[in-house]
């Protein structure tokens, strides 16, 4: 059975893949679950969304990021979010700090080493999806 990264209760765990039935963007009815390409415009239909798969077309594209922040910062979209497609163990860090509740790679194999990588500081300048405050602090 494949497995995913997974946040539960505000930890990444290694989990099975529960089937969900994603519906494509011009089929999608609310109360089920969505799947939106990266170059999809956000709507406040999708609040009602039972959750939300972007596919990343390839690994080099950033624009499945840039939507999940406008996903959670803009319209306030609260249920699941899921990265699927393209989605590299080199990016899992990036994907949980713009929002991403489960991440399903291709590559089952690397599962262990994107769960080392999917939180590998300790502090943070910028804010992000998941903290609005830098933690850490300036020496002056």
């Amino acid at each position: 059975m494949p497995r995913l990264l997974k946040r539960i209760h505000g930890d990444w765990q290694i989990c099975d893949v529960a089937e969900t039935p994603w519906i494509a963007q011009d089929e999608w009815r609310a109360g089920s679950a969505l799947q939106v390409s990266v170059d999809a415009e956000p709507s406040t239909e999708w609040l009602d969304a039972s959750s939300i798969a972007i596919d990343f077309p390839a690994m080099t594209d950033g624009r499945g990021l840039s939507l999940a922040v406008l996903l959670r910062n803009r319209l306030g979209y609260r249920g699941e979010l899921v990265a699927r497609g393209s989605v590299h163990q080199d990016i899992v860090h990036f994907l949980a700090r713009c929002g991403f509740d489960a991440i399903e790679l291709p590559d089952e194999e690397r599962l262990e080493t994107a769960l080392k990588w999917i939180n590998p500081h300790t502090g943070y300048y910028q804010p992000s999806v998941i903290s609005s405050e830098s933690t850490l602090t300036s020496a002056n």
